[in-house]
């Protein structure tokens, strides 16, 4: 089996480590090649604002452990908050935020966007795959019934409720500090092809 695999695992714990550094490529095909207009700079911003309150709020639920790169330190369960809806809310976030970038920079549309979601959903899947690896066998039956209930991508929009999982505390001062490094750079990034734009 593929997930057994050495060299898949030093694959997956490799991506997880650098995945801060993972979209520099996307964000530099979206500056370098923009052809903004200003329906696309603002459909684009809102679509990426979107997912950063989606990443925001569930950074609230899950703290600052989500900046981790040790991945045998991702060992908390959460089932509430988006996380009852979905399984990876933060990646789901990302991916938001960054095809909102892409509209905005409007850089060979739509072929950009088509490349940087399967990108993203590539790097994401081989990611979330060793995360759940190691969540099944830290939590056991708790988590596999989770898998079972809640999809990884798509949002069911039945909340997961479990009475033998603690519930995390929603706190938006931890959200937002923790996201602080995440808005300005997509603020800066927003304001770069802007400017772009104008000029």
């Amino acid at each position: 089996m593929l997930r057994d695999n050495p060299t898949f695992d030093r694959i997956r714990r490799k991506i997880f480590k650098y995945r801060s550094y993972t979209p520099i490529p996307i964000l530099i095909v979206a500056v370098g090649f923009q052809e903004a207009t200003a329906t696309s700079l603002i459909v684009g911003f809102a679509i990426a604002v979107l997912g950063e309150l989606i990443r925001m709020t569930g950074v609230a639920y899950a703290g600052s452990f989500t900046r981790t790169v040790n991945p045998d330190k991702c060992d908390v369960l959460i089932v509430n908050g988006h996380f009852g809806i979905v399984r990876n809310p933060l990646y789901v976030g990302n991916i938001i935020i960054y095809l909102g970038i892409g509209l905005m920079s409007n850089a060979f549309f739509p072929y950009f966007l088509i490349a940087a979601f399967f990108y993203f959903i590539i790097q994401y899947t081989l990611i979330v795959s060793m995360e759940e690896d190691h969540l099944l066998s830290k939590h056991g039956d708790k988590f596999q019934r989770y898998l079972n209930s809640v999809n990884r991508w798509l949002p069911k929009f039945k909340v997961y409720s479990d009475p033998e999982i603690e519930k995390a505390t929603y706190n938006f001062k931890r959200g937002f500090k923790s996201e602080i490094r995440t808005i300005q750079a997509l603020l800066a990034v927003a304001l770069i092809i802007t400017i772009l734009y104008w000029i």
